[in-house]
């Protein structure tokens, strides 16, 4: 979705809340004032909307038939797949005193309110943090920087390749890019916890490969589970090593998974010049033909796990 869509699509809150007379006195303050309403009936129906349907803000009532408010605020805040900038709120059906409302600023909540309701002020307030949470978005989609991983993301990665590039064809100088992902585990998971993980693995491996990387090299995101490496003044050799030290360190520690640790294995490819300047190749294509090359090492794999 592009910066211009994200303004103008409704805005959408998650009410979580097991009292439909509560659920329905939020939701008659909401809908009227243009916000698109999902409803959860119990914590663990909100954790799981909160992390599909990604509102633009979650309102917890504190007393639902499983988790607190307060619980299921301090799992969305701990999840990656939850934007640490998108507003919690957490409401019980009573007077708020000081500690209930400390509770919930401590368990990561935007504010706590208590019955009676003010509407109004409620109305305002949600419509200041939604317009607030709404602009990080932009600019996070306009950013060089991938919002997960912290790595750069496909547009900032392909802008540093260029003034790598334009380095290396200065110096007649070598380069390579290292293309990275994850083997396909899925067949040892359900395929919903196999996407439940997938954002601890790019988690879990970006980090690795943020670690193992030079100084001097521009590392980012390829795709939903892939990475790139382009590393200046590297040749075909150069390429292989850094391949070779990332397998072993990404081997060497384990992934670890609610309830479970396990070795995670990684695909490789590469495309190295020895001379930029002479070989008329725009730098973005070294990312493109070693993207080609780790999907083809991919292919390979699997043919041979079948033979």
């Amino acid at each position: 979705m592009s910066a211009s869509e994200t303004l103008k699509r409704p805005p959408v809150v998650l009410i979580a809340n097991d009292q439909e007379w509560s659920a329905r006195s939020l939701e008659s303050i909401l809908s009227p004032n243009g916000y698109a309403v999902l409803r959860a009936y119990t914590g663990r129906q909100a954790l799981e909307l909160a992390r599909t349907a990604h509102p633009d803000i979650i309102v917890l009532d504190e007393r639902m038939p499983d988790l607190s408010g307060s619980t299921v605020c301090r799992l969305l805040r701990d999840d990656p797949r939850v934007r640490s900038h998108v507003p919690i709120v957490i409401t019980t059906a009573e007077p708020a005193d000081r500690e209930q409302r400390l509770g919930a600023l401590r368990a990561g909540a935007w504010d706590h309110f208590g019955e009676p309701l003010d509407g109004e002020m409620f109305l305002l307030k949600i419509d200041a943090w939604v317009r607030a949470k709404r602009q990080v978005d932009v600019a996070q989609e306009e950013s060089l920087v991938d919002s997960l991983t912290g790595l750069y993301n496909m547009r900032g990665l392909a802008l540093r390749a260029r003034e790598l590039g334009a380095d290396a064809v200065r110096k007649h100088a070598p380069i390579a890019c290292i293309a990275v992902s994850p083997e396909d585990d899925s067949a040892a998971y359900s395929d919903k916890v196999a996407d439940e993980m997938v954002e601890h693995v790019v988690l879990h491996l970006g980090e690795i490969i943020r670690r193992e990387g030079r100084l001097s090299d521009a590392i980012g995101r390829l795709g939903p589970t892939e990475f790139a490496i382009v590393a200046p003044a590297t040749e075909a050799d150069g390429a292989r090593s850094i391949m070779e030290r990332l397998q072993r360190a990404v081997e060497s520690e384990p992934l670890v998974l609610p309830g479970e640790s396990r070795t995670l294995r990684v695909r490789t490819g590469f495309y190295a010049v020895p001379d930029l300047s002479a070989s008329a190749l725009d730098p973005v294509e070294l990312m493109v033909r070693a993207a080609a090359a780790l999907r083809q090492n991919a292919r390979a794999g699997e043919l041979a796990a079948r033979n």
